[in-house]
């Protein structure tokens, strides 16, 4: 979402070059990162994590901004890796609890795309279009029709997250979401040219967008970090803390526990396989695309889980691969990230990611 007002185009004219950091906002965690964009491989300025209590986040609504704002306040003074030189800010928000919907059109001019997109809001999204920000880009322009996406996101949801930034005297320039921002990150790929589902495992859910040329389709399952870590808990009668330990060093890989880790994530693994089919089938009847899904990019701390690729792959018969952040930035003089931190600045690096030029000032 490139701006707040009740239903935009993402085509808007840019401007405003200062720089901007990136700001996301999880389940118990805050990362950011600074990026220098003007370079041809960006450079990190800085970046860095901290925690907070969870119980500042009701379905997805910041109802305790103090406890997050006292969190980031001690991480700006602190724990930073280089620096935040800026105030100004973009934002995401959980993909898991917004609406998104793909539509055709026949080539229309900005009023009637606008208002068949506010009618298309209407009739489908089951939340009042008054109570939501709408926003929808145009994803494709063949034969005579265009393709587009829309996104809804409940107000009360997105006005939490600015009015956090004010009380942390930040001035709010981009609210995207957490899977746009992925996807703003993977445009960085190499290989970002041909159809692929990008899967970006939270820590309450797995976000699943096929990006083809530009994020088309988006569906969740029940797949994240905290299930994960509980499942494989009580597989092996252990706390939490030791599962985590055994899920980010063992994972699906062999050992003598991967029978028992295999059984207790069947289930939820299962669920996230079908949903991935039933959007690839979804995605190819819709668009008759000629290319096939190529292949399956796994990013987020969830996904921070040895053998994880590998079971996906065996299971869904497509290549499954793993989204290093620290793949398109260079550090500089500044400490890397650890091979077990990186996966859970995707998120805040997509959004650093974004050119200040490119941006569009509300």
């Amino acid at each position: 979402m490139q701006s707040t007002s009740s239903v935009s185009s993402s085509s808007t004219l840019f401007f405003e070059d200062k720089p901007l950091f990136g700001l996301d906002i999880g389940h118990g965690s805050v990362h950011v990162v600074q990026l220098d964009v003007a370079r041809t491989k960006p450079r990190i300025v800085g970046y860095g994590m901290t925690i907070f209590d969870q119980q500042a986040i009701e379905g997805g609504i910041i109802v305790k901004p103090e406890i997050i704002a006292e969190a980031v306040q001690k991480l700006f003074q602190h724990n930073l890796v280089g620096d935040i030189t800026t105030n100004r800010v973009a934002l995401a928000v959980p993909v898991a609890q917004a609406f998104t919907r793909a539509l055709d059109t026949p080539k229309l001019s900005d009023k009637e795309l606008s208002e068949a997109v506010k009618t298309e809001v209407e009739q489908y999204i089951p939340a009042a279009a008054d109570s939501l920000y709408v926003d929808y880009s145009q994803v494709n322009d063949t034969s005579g029709k265009s393709g587009v996406f829309v996104v809804a996101m409940p107000k009360k949801i997105v006005d939490s997250y600015i009015m956090l930034a004010r009380l942390l005297g930040l001035e709010t320039v981009l609210v995207e979401t957490s899977s746009g921002a992925g996807a703003n990150l993977f445009r960085r790929d190499a290989q970002s040219d041909v159809p692929t589902v990008l899967v970006d495992f939270g820590s309450g859910s797995a976000d699943i967008t096929i990006y083809d040329n530009n994020p088309i389709v988006s569906g969740t399952a029940p797949c994240g970090g905290e299930q994960i870590t509980r499942l494989i808990a009580e597989a092996l009668d252990v706390t939490e803390h030791e599962a985590v330990i055994i899920k980010s060093r063992y994972g699906l890989t062999p050992s003598k526990k991967q029978s028992h880790i295999e059984a207790a994530l069947k289930p939820p693994l299962g669920l996230l396989s079908r949903e991935i089919r039933r959007t690839i089938r979804y995605y190819e009847e819709r668009t008759k695309a000629k290319q096939k899904i190529a292949q399956i990019v796994v990013m987020g701390g969830g996904a921070n889980m040895p053998g994880l690729a590998d079971y996906l792959t065996s299971d869904l018969r497509i290549p499954v691969r793993s989204l290093d952040p620290t793949a398109y930035v260079d550090f500089g003089h500044l400490q890397p990230l650890n091979a077990g931190e990186r996966m859970s600045y995707v998120t805040a690096a997509g959004l650093a990611l974004y050119d200040p030029k490119e941006v569009f000032h509300a």
